[in-house]
């Protein structure tokens, strides 16, 4: 009984150091304060929402934010995004026939930030949101801020289109790298963490790319490097090779930089298929030897989403071939749902349902259109700026790009006509 107190105390000491020891690692995010105007709104149905998505012109604000924004409605907000990175996460409520809209902007390629407050009046394009009824002219006219100050610059989008049917036929996906979001970028949650994969839905993502490995005892865990870090972690206790540790150690004396758990793959996946809308999850494997612990944790992700009806993509990623010969040597492997880092060749050796090339190979459309003939997909990996997201959306052929600014990538897919 004695050395089990002990252990205690121990343990409660470990975990207190750990929480003492977060870092400033976060771009604040703005606070309208204890009065919002959303406090007493009420939440706008589906129908409604849809009715707001779109392209839409920026009438006053443009040398902030540019001349064009799409919004698109996620599982808990509603987004603008422009083509420069800054996007907009916001909440938006009606009282009657007026709608309002409220929330921050953020520039994913910097650290500035600010509130933002919207109205959508009855004239304007309330009443068509609320009801249904009414032409589709809708003006949002509000101001925006910077940092904590109050929005006192005006801004003013008028709607221009609904989303094109090749937009609302397609199923490209929107693939954020390392579970939704870099710890570079300085979000509020930490990469390959369960939250970033619940927050990453609001920067207009579909998808995420998660890092798997293996603990000493055969745990599939999500974690990108090799090392227990002070850019991916708090300090704590535990130090030097990640699968060195067993899971209740990892799980218990390790915290990521904003406090959470490291996730097992189960953990994970189970998330993703019980309490999001994500459609695809991208297992880009750190080690052959998790590969047969992790096959079966997926193809039980797969039914689990299949018995609720949700149509979610899960594939075991092939980045080598020490992890291609891993996939090649479990038991009916033609049938385990993979995607391919390398060659075509090696893509039907493995029978992947996608081959994802690196992006300065280029378009490479002969091959995609290839791949796509054959019944697979073509994912390309991993690109950032924005002049060559434009370009291989724009003159690429493949289903998807895996990115770190997935609001950027939101942003020229929905703006297709």
């Amino acid at each position: 009984m004695k050395n089990m107190f002990s252990n205690l105390i121990g343990s409660l000491l470990v975990l207190l150091f750990l929480y003492s020891c977060n870092k400033d690692s976060t771009v604040p995010i703005p606070s309208p304060g204890l009065v919002s105007v959303l406090t007493d709104a009420k939440p706008l149905p589906a129908g409604s929402k849809l009715l707001m998505e779109g392209v839409y012109h920026v009438t006053s604000g443009s040398e902030m934010f540019g001349d064009y924004m799409v919004v698109k409605w996620n599982r808990t907000s509603v987004m603008f995004a422009n083509n420069n990175g800054k996007h907009f996460i916001m909440q938006a409520g009606h009282l009657d026939s007026v709608v309002f809209v409220q929330g921050y902007w953020r520039d994913g390629y910097s650290d500035a930030t600010g509130l933002c407050s919207m109205i959508i009046t009855r004239e304007e394009g309330g009443t068509t949101i609320v009801t249904g009824n009414g032409a589709q002219k809708i003006i949002i006219l509000g101001a925006y801020g910077k940092d904590s100050g109050l929005p006192d610059q005006p801004l003013r989008l008028e709607y221009l289109r609904p989303f094109s049917d090749k937009v609302k036929n397609s199923k490209f996906y929107i693939l954020a790298h390392r579970s939704g979001g870099r710890n570079s970028d300085r979000l509020p949650v930490s990469e390959n963490s369960i939250a970033m994969v619940s927050y990453t839905e609001k920067l207009g993502t579909t998808g995420v790319e998660v890092d798997p490995r293996i603990s000493r005892d055969g745990v599939p865990f999500i974690y990108h490097d090799a090392d227990i870090n002070t850019r991916l972690t708090q300090k704590g206790p535990l130090a030097g090779d990640v699968s060195a540790y067993t899971w209740h150690e990892l799980s218990t004396f390790v915290r990521l930089i904003h406090g959470e758990k490291i996730p097992s793959v189960e953990e994970l996946l189970t998330y993703v298929v019980d309490s999001t809308q994500l459609r695809f999850v991208y297992l880009d494997m750190k080690s052959a030897d998790a590969v047969p612990a992790v096959i079966p944790i997926q193809l039980k992700a797969l039914k689990r989403a299949k018995d609720k009806g949700r149509d979610v993509m899960i594939v075991v990623g092939i980045p080598s071939t020490d992890v291609l010969n891993a996939v090649l040597a479990y038991p009916d492997y033609q049938n385990v749902p993979t995607l391919c880092e390398l060659t075509v060749d090696d893509v039907r050796k493995a029978n992947s349902k996608v081959w994802s090339p690196r992006w300065t190979l280029g378009t490479q459309n002969n091959l995609v259109q290839q791949m796509q003939n054959e019944g697979r997909l073509a994912i390309c990996w991993t690109i950032d700026t924005p002049s060559w997201i434009q370009n291989y959306i724009e003159t690429g052929l493949f289903n998807g790009l895996l990115t770190n600014y997935p609001y950027v990538e939101a942003y020229y897919h929905y703006i297709q006509e």
